[in-house]
């Protein structure tokens, strides 16, 4: 493999690494981490909500801290560079599922769609310079989950969700 390919393959990983970090940010509702993966002067542009990061990760935090729940899950993801090896345009898929509460009924919400993102590595790091999301197709209806009703399992928390708890993750 020449330099070239080689360099790109660690970029798409590290390109890689930044969408995950965003969708544990959203989920654990850790908003240093959301902001952590786009560079400072960063443009966000949801169609309802057109900002900077700062003002954009607050945005996601007040609309999901009343959620029971979340999961974002990242499918295709495409990866391109410019002619310029400091720029690269992404197309991630994504589905996010909310566990909400809606006129007292919990409720699944389910959206599916895209990110166009472009990406920067400035001083040798990647991050996101401009992130727009594209929703595709959305699913509304009242949650019907029994199955954790009984069950003993871990369930997914926020800030003291077991993915910060590293120490725990030997046996006992």
């Amino acid at each position: 493999m020449d330099n070239k390919k080689l360099e790109r393959h660690i970029a798409k990983s590290e390109i890689y690494d930044l969408v995950c970090k965003y969708m544990r940010g959203l989920d654990r509702l850790d908003r240093p981490l959301l902001k952590s993966v786009f560079h400072e002067d960063a443009y966000c542009d949801y169609g309802f909500v057109k900002t900077d990061p700062d003002t954009f990760s607050g945005f996601c935090m007040d609309a999901l801290k009343e959620h029971i729940a979340n999961h974002h899950m990242i499918g295709n993801s495409l990866i391109e560079f410019d002619e310029n090896e400091d720029m690269a345009f992404g197309e991630i898929y994504f589905n996010a599922y909310h566990k909400t509460i809606v006129d007292g009924i919990n409720t699944d919400v389910i959206i599916a769609g895209r990110y166009l993102d472009r990406y920067e590595r400035r001083n040798g790091v990647w991050k996101i310079s401009y992130r727009s999301e594209v929703n595709d197709w959305s699913k509304t209806e009242p949650t019907n989950d029994p199955y954790f009703d009984d069950s003993e399992c871990h369930r997914g928390k926020r800030q003291d969700d077991a993915v910060y708890k590293r120490d725990k993750m030997f046996r006992p």
